[in-house]
């Protein structure tokens, strides 16, 4: 079947250093497989908290179904994310060093599963983001002077 991208967090990307990344499903309810089918999703606002032994997803914008009915559910409402007990433990303790914050990168369906892929995060400053942007610009003028 392959994997179809869903929604991607480019700003997690701008924002912050990616040391490790985790691939974990999703508890959804009712119509909202059928929603994300439609790619109405965002996770730009969207972090990831670990409260008690399960990880869950806050902020996570998943578009009500036009077709569905009354009973649809809350589109900002807390999701569950499903990893194992050794993956949150590990996740659990790599956040108690100071800096690290847990951000959802992709939605995505993988053999008609939706997945999410969760970076475990380091903020950049401000001078971080400046020299990426200047490494971006070289290697776009390089390459434009390659095609010229």
């Amino acid at each position: 079947m392959g994997i179809k991208l869903i929604s991607n967090n480019k700003k997690a990307y701008h924002d912050y250093f990616v040391i490790d990344t985790y691939e974990c499903g999703i508890e959804l309810k009712g119509t909202e497989v059928k929603s994300l089918r439609n790619s109405s999703c965002s996770i730009k606002e969207s972090i990831c908290r670990i409260l008690g032994k399960e990880c869950y997803v806050i902020g996570m914008n998943i578009s009500p179904y036009e077709k569905g009915n009354i009973f649809n559910e809350d589109p900002l409402r807390t999701r569950k994310l499903l990893l194992h007990k050794a993956e949150i433990r590990k996740i659990e303790e790599s956040l108690k060093l100071k800096g690290f914050t847990l951000i959802p990168l992709k939605v995505y369906f993988k053999d008609s599963r939706v997945k999410v892929e969760i970076g475990l995060c380091k903020g950049k400053k401000l001078y971080d983001k400046r020299e990426d942007l200047k490494k971006k610009d070289m290697r776009r003028d390089m390459e434009r002077s390659v095609k010229a």
